[in-house]
């Protein structure tokens, strides 16, 4: 699955009405903010992890830095707190239930093991080095096949939060064409939202058309409901093409108040995301969301 952050830091205010919950205030993605955890600076931040190719030249010595420099440039991406002052909370999301510490029988003493992940952990996306552009599924940069190496953020569980799990309501939503998995990647996600103690999950029907179309509501999505749905093909929401007003969807995002945004699709569903990116990063917005964008049609 490829994974793209969005990140943005509009302006966002708003005096809280009484009786109503934390998360009716400014939000950064999933993030609840106040007036006590402020952005760090004033500027917006566009951040993005774009696909596309630099125009090099390799008769030039320094064509490796310019690539590497390239993609540092559209692969970086900042943590959460390099943006806004957050206070973390221990994650939810505990690895160690029902683990017995190795040469210990009774448990008795205190387990070392850690299976979370750290902000700064890499992964090296690319582990063959071909020696040929013609050796089988080789990929090359330039002719001569020069070995680069593209390190990406690991993916996996943090052992520190920035958000508060029972104040969350997270969205799914398959858009595009239909390709074996979709079923899979909605399951999973519904599993891993409820381990960190998210109850508030819908799926949004039939595409980004579910946000704004008359008669299509919100699905209420829960571990037993999707249990099964890996053994079912299509996609359990259904999907569309097209047809979608930028405007419409971030309206229905807003007035739904929904934190959390999990787009499965393709080029165009990343495409859509990105919009709706934009169009929350232009307006003025009472929450701020972060897209995630999945696709698995290279998995087919």
């Amino acid at each position: 699955m490829a994974i793209a952050f969005k990140a943005s830091t509009s302006a966002c205010t708003r005096q809280q009405p009484l009786g109503h919950s934390t998360r009716d205030q400014c939000q950064y993605g999933f993030t609840h903010l106040n007036e006590r955890r402020s952005r760090k600076g004033s500027a917006a931040l566009h951040v993005r992890a774009s696909s596309g190719k630099l125009d090099l030249d390799f008769s030039d010595p320094s064509w490796r830095q310019k690539y590497q420099e390239d993609w540092d440039r559209r692969f970086n991406l900042p943590h959460i707190t390099d943006i806004f002052d957050l206070e973390p909370r221990l994650t939810t999301f505990s690895l160690k239930k029902n683990r017995i510490p190795l040469g210990d029988v009774d448990g008795s003493s205190p387990d070392m093991w850690n299976g979370y992940v750290h902000k700064d952990d890499r992964a090296l996306l690319k582990v063959i080095k071909y020696a040929s552009s013609t050796s089988a599924g080789a990929k090359c940069i330039d002719p001569d096949c020069s070995w680069m190496e593209h390190w990406v953020h690991r993916a996996g569980p943090r052992k520190e939060i920035y958000y508060e799990p029972e104040e969350v309501k997270a969205a799914i939503v398959t858009c595009g064409g239909l390709c074996p998995g979709l079923n899979d990647v909605i399951r999973q996600i519904v599993f891993t939202l409820e381990i960190y103690g998210v109850k508030n999950i819908v799926g949004i029907q039939f595409g980004y058309r579910g946000f704004f179309e008359k008669g299509l509501k919100e699905m209420p999505l829960s571990r037993d409901l999707v249990e099964n749905i890996n053994l079912s093909g299509g996609s359990f929401l259904g999907v569309s093409r097209g047809g979608a007003k930028t405007s419409e969807i971030v309206d229905s995002i807003q007035a739904r108040r929904i934190d959390m945004l999990f787009v499965i699709g393709g080029n165009g569903s990343h495409a859509g995301a990105n919009a709706i990116h934009e169009e929350v990063n232009t307006s003025t917005l009472e929450f701020l969301s972060s897209l995630f964008p999945y696709t698995i049609y290279r998995l087919t």
